[in-house]
């Protein structure tokens, strides 16, 4: 056999075993990532209504939370995380913000200042600190995780729902599912150029809360919109889930089975949550 074709098979042979490692690898990864995923969420992630560039997203991974990442709104569609009632909620000094590679256009700690707007977080930094730690708290100060929040929703009635979330629901159900997100217009060129920076401002944000049950889960929904007052009742703003889907065009928990997912998902049902018992609850900074 000729010296060269028997130098171009053996390189041969050697590139195949490099894809196949590749392949292999890859494969290896996704697995471990969709069970990583599943492992923490209940029913699935969400999944888009129809596929769009502005509901296509990417999952990041973080400690505590996984974010559905879009590189059209620059924004997380949506967070997701599990919180279970703690002893001690006390948590450590706050981080530092700190901007996250993983996103397609840059976004920077300072690109909100003068814009009027807040560093508003996704995944809460006190839930996530008291029940996963402190690796899990530095991580909800990722850019990725901070959607631009007027000061009353941000430092307020926003801030009021998730110390009601940490403080009085988890402690009442051992276990809850949290997915929060943004809410934009329908219509994207309506809102394409109201951006911080390179980030789409919302006009509202999204809340629901799930008790994990397999056979009888209970769940709470709200839509807070950017102009509150930040002093209102909590229960001003509920809604049911499938309105949550309507305006934002995802499909949360897809895994749930269809008569439970009705039951769930087209109702508000505040039958044992005693919301009435912190719907008026002043929040810390008021």
């Amino acid at each position: 056999m000729p010296r060269k074709l028997f130098r171009w098979r053996r390189q041969g042979r050697r590139l195949g075993i490099s894809l196949l490692f590749v392949v292999v690898a890859s494969g290896l990864w996704q697995y471990q990532e969709r069970q990583h995923h599943d492992a923490s969420s209940w029913r699935g992630l969400p999944t888009w209504e129809k596929l769009h560039p502005t509901s296509f997203y990417r999952v990041l991974s973080n400690e505590g939370y996984l974010a559905g990442w879009s590189d059209v709104r620059v924004n997380s569609l949506w967070v997701s995380y599990q919180l279970h009632a703690v002893k001690d909620t006390s948590i450590g000094s706050r981080p530092g913000f700190r901007a996250d590679w993983r996103t397609l256009w840059p976004v920077g700690t300072d690109d909100y200042s003068g814009s009027g707007y807040d560093r508003g977080h996704l995944a809460p930094n006190y839930a996530i600190a008291a029940v996963h730690g402190r690796v899990a708290q530095e991580d909800t100060f990722l850019m990725s995780n901070m959607a631009p929040q007027l000061p009353d929703l941000n430092r307020q009635l926003w801030q009021r729902l998730e110390e009601a979330v940490m403080d009085h629901f988890a402690p009442r159900f051992e276990r809850l599912e949290v997915i929060t997100g943004p809410v934009f217009p329908e219509a994207f060129m309506d809102n394409v150029f109201n951006r911080v920076g390179l980030v789409e401002v919302p006009v509202a944000f999204y809340k629901i809360i799930v008790v994990p049950h397999d056979e009888t889960p209970k769940a709470l929904a709200f839509i807070m919109p950017q102009d509150v007052r930040g002093n209102e009742p909590l229960d001003d703003f509920l809604v049911s889930i499938d309105e949550i889907e309507a305006r934002t065009g995802l499909n949360f928990f897809p895994r749930l089975m269809d008569e439970l997912e009705r039951q769930l998902e087209s109702q508000v049902d505040t039958e044992g949550w005693a919301l009435e018992a912190v719907a008026k609850r002043p929040g810390r900074f008021q």
